[in-house]
Protein backbone atom coordinates (compact mmCIF):
# COMPACT_ATOMS: atom_id res chain seq x y z
CA UNK A 1 0.00 0.00 0.00
CA UNK A 2 1.32 3.40 -0.83
CA UNK A 3 0.15 6.86 0.54
CA UNK A 4 0.43 9.17 -2.32
CA UNK A 5 -0.20 12.61 -1.36
CA UNK A 6 -2.18 11.53 1.66
CA UNK A 7 -4.54 9.34 -0.60
CA UNK A 8 -4.23 5.17 -0.37
CA UNK A 9 -3.50 3.01 -3.06
CA UNK A 10 -2.89 -0.34 -3.28
CA UNK A 11 -3.13 -3.52 -5.62
CA UNK A 12 -5.02 -5.48 -3.31
CA UNK A 13 -8.65 -5.46 -2.81
CA UNK A 14 -8.98 -4.38 1.02
CA UNK A 15 -6.89 -1.92 3.10
CA UNK A 16 -5.69 -3.63 6.45
CA UNK A 17 -6.63 -1.14 9.16
CA UNK A 18 -9.74 0.23 7.06
CA UNK A 19 -13.43 -0.74 5.64
CA UNK A 20 -14.64 0.54 2.52
CA UNK A 21 -18.12 1.97 3.46
CA UNK A 22 -18.63 2.98 -0.72
CA UNK A 23 -17.67 1.67 -3.80
CA UNK A 24 -17.20 4.47 -6.30
CA UNK A 25 -16.37 2.74 -9.77
CA UNK A 26 -13.65 2.07 -12.26
CA UNK A 27 -11.05 5.24 -12.66
CA UNK A 28 -7.69 5.29 -14.06
CA UNK A 29 -5.64 7.49 -15.52
CA UNK A 30 -3.04 7.45 -18.59
CA UNK A 31 -0.20 9.33 -20.17
CA UNK A 32 1.45 8.33 -24.16
CA UNK A 33 5.38 9.50 -24.17
CA UNK A 34 7.36 9.26 -26.70
CA UNK A 35 11.03 8.37 -27.21
CA UNK A 36 13.78 11.03 -27.14
CA UNK A 37 16.81 11.11 -30.16
CA UNK A 38 19.14 11.59 -27.70
CA UNK A 39 18.44 8.73 -25.29
CA UNK A 40 17.74 6.16 -28.42
CA UNK A 41 21.68 7.02 -29.06
CA UNK A 42 22.67 6.29 -25.75
CA UNK A 43 20.52 3.19 -25.18
CA UNK A 44 21.20 2.42 -28.43
CA UNK A 45 25.38 2.30 -27.58
CA UNK A 46 23.70 0.28 -24.28
CA UNK A 47 22.58 -2.63 -26.46
CA UNK A 48 25.77 -3.24 -27.56
CA UNK A 49 26.93 -3.62 -24.31
CA UNK A 50 23.93 -5.02 -22.66
CA UNK A 51 22.34 -4.46 -19.57
CA UNK A 52 19.63 -2.03 -18.27
CA UNK A 53 18.83 0.99 -20.31
CA UNK A 54 18.84 4.02 -17.44
CA UNK A 55 17.38 6.33 -19.99
CA UNK A 56 14.34 4.13 -20.54
CA UNK A 57 13.98 3.33 -16.72
CA UNK A 58 13.84 6.45 -15.99
CA UNK A 59 11.18 7.52 -18.73
CA UNK A 60 8.82 4.50 -18.07
CA UNK A 61 9.02 5.55 -13.64
CA UNK A 62 8.05 9.03 -14.72
CA UNK A 63 5.42 7.65 -16.84
CA UNK A 64 4.00 5.98 -14.44
CA UNK A 65 3.75 7.85 -11.85
CA UNK A 66 1.81 10.76 -14.14
CA UNK A 67 -0.75 7.85 -15.02
CA UNK A 68 -0.95 7.47 -11.40
CA UNK A 69 -1.80 11.01 -10.58
CA UNK A 70 -4.08 11.29 -13.59
CA UNK A 71 -6.19 8.49 -11.64
CA UNK A 72 -5.92 9.95 -8.65
CA UNK A 73 -7.45 13.08 -9.49
CA UNK A 74 -10.49 11.29 -11.20
CA UNK A 75 -10.60 9.57 -8.14
CA UNK A 76 -10.72 12.71 -6.44
CA UNK A 77 -13.06 14.22 -8.44
CA UNK A 78 -15.54 11.30 -7.48
CA UNK A 79 -15.24 11.59 -4.09
CA UNK A 80 -12.86 9.14 -2.66
CA UNK A 81 -9.82 9.22 -0.82
CA UNK A 82 -8.46 5.45 -1.68
CA UNK A 83 -8.12 3.32 -4.75
CA UNK A 84 -7.50 -0.48 -4.89
CA UNK A 85 -6.91 -3.40 -7.03
CA UNK A 86 -4.21 -1.19 -8.94
CA UNK A 87 -3.03 -2.49 -12.07
CA UNK A 88 -0.67 -1.58 -14.92
CA UNK A 89 -1.14 -1.64 -18.42
CA UNK A 90 1.63 -0.48 -21.56
CA UNK A 91 1.06 -0.18 -25.03
CA UNK A 92 2.93 0.55 -27.74
CA UNK A 93 0.66 3.06 -29.92
CA UNK A 94 2.99 4.21 -32.16
CA UNK A 95 6.48 3.82 -33.57
CA UNK A 96 8.63 5.30 -30.40
CA UNK A 97 5.72 5.60 -28.27
CA UNK A 98 4.14 3.76 -25.65
CA UNK A 99 0.75 4.82 -23.62
CA UNK A 100 1.36 3.69 -20.17
CA UNK A 101 -2.38 3.20 -18.10
CA UNK A 102 -2.60 2.45 -14.28
CA UNK A 103 -6.41 1.91 -13.08
CA UNK A 104 -8.38 0.66 -10.32
CA UNK A 105 -11.58 1.04 -8.14
CA UNK A 106 -12.15 4.48 -6.39
CA UNK A 107 -13.56 3.70 -2.86
CA UNK A 108 -14.55 5.78 0.01
CA UNK A 109 -12.37 3.96 3.47
CA UNK A 110 -12.74 4.98 7.16
CA UNK A 111 -10.56 3.31 9.84
CA UNK A 112 -11.67 0.17 11.37
CA UNK A 113 -12.07 1.40 15.43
Amino acid sequence: MSKHENFLITTAEHIPGYRIVKALGLVSGSVVRARHIGKDFLAAIRNIVGGEVPEYTELLAQAREDAINRMIQKARELGANAIIGVRFATTAVASGAAEILAYGTAVVVEPVE
